[in-house]
């Protein structure tokens, strides 16, 4: 079976599984369009861990990468916890391994950090931090920082200047960042712009700052569903993952949205997201792997800086 639309047969066969499971499939607004399309919740990474809090089923698929699947066994420890690939990694995350974390924590003692970590880290960098935020709440979770506490953010570098031009509160930045977005240039853009004049670009604020100045919006993939359905626009270029698109066109019918173009194609995909397939959604559901599994003592060091965005959040 490949990544094509699945067919109604296997369209079937999840729902069967799924029942059979007591299982709920969320999926992450960069998925495939076949696996957002049987999906009990799609979106960001704030909104689907809402879900994750709330959900009554003894089973999670996660449809994500796998800092996402880790979140929601943060979160949820006796439930079982999918994802469909274990291999979905992210290069974000990765560009913050929690060993150096610590190294770097200790030979700053001094400085006494706030860690402000986003949730694009994996759960041993999560139990290093003090508060976790989303693109979608950084700017107030940062400013609930408290104002005699230097902060550290990590892992990503041009989310965390984003949030200090929001915010006017200045943040020592993890040197990290995600590979989907850095693609995006500001000579990519200005031709996007140029090709459609009549169209508003919407970027995500992990793209680099020549990017986000070129932008009439900037703002996480939840709030760009918002902002595209109340503008009088009509076109809009999406300067963020291509899965966005899919989701974006189901739920704004009407409006044209055009991928963000790279200096090398006209579009940008996560090599990790698409990992992902309906093939393996089936899989996970018959076969009740592979599990995400967490030592207790690194979910409760995780769980308490998760909780605490969930509640600044609220």
């Amino acid at each position: 079976m490949n990544a094509s639309k699945p067919s109604s047969d296997l369209n079937a066969e999840i729902l069967a599984l799924k029942k059979e499971r007591d299982a709920v499939i969320l999926a992450h607004n960069y998925q495939l369009p076949e696996i957002q399309d049987v999906a009990d919740y799609v979106g960001d990474s704030l909104g689907l861990s809402y879900r994750a809090q709330e959900t009554g089923a003894k089973t999670i698929l996660f449809c994500g990468v796998h800092f996402m699947a880790e979140t929601a066994k943060i979160i949820n420890p006796a439930k079982t916890v999918l994802l469909p690939d274990l291999d979905a990694g992210c290069s974000l995350s990765d560009s913050c391994p929690a060993d150096m974390l610590r190294a770097f924590l200790e030979s700053n003692r001094d400085k006494d950090y706030y860690v402000v970590a986003y949730i694009n880290c994996s759960a041993a960098v999560k139990a290093l931090s003090d508060v976790i935020c989303t693109s979608g709440n950084a700017a107030r979770i940062v400013s609930r920082v408290p104002q005699d506490r230097r902060i550290l953010f990590v892992p990503d570098q041009n989310l965390g200047a984003w949030v200090t031009e929001q915010t006017g509160r200045p943040m020592d930045l993890w040197q990290g960042n995600c590979h989907v977005h850095v693609e995006f240039t500001r000579e990519s853009i200005e031709k996007a712009r140029a090709q459609y004049p009549e169209a508003k670009v919407v970027a995500h604020p992990e793209c680099p700052y020549a990017v986000r100045l070129l932008a009439d919006e900037v703002c996480s993939t939840e709030k760009m569903v918002a902002y595209c359905r109340e503008s009088n626009a009509k076109t809009f270029v999406v300067v963020t993952e291509s899965g966005m698109l899919h989701r974006l066109r189901k739920e704004v019918p009407g409006k044209v949205f055009i991928p963000g173009p790279t200096d090398n194609c006209a579009c940008s995909d996560c090599r990790f997201m698409k990992m992902n397939t309906p093939d393996k959604v089936v899989a996970a559901l018959r076969h009740g792997r592979p599990e995400i599994t967490l030592t207790e003592n690194v979910r409760r060091a995780a769980e308490a800086p998760l909780l605490r965005m969930l509640e600044w959040s609220r």
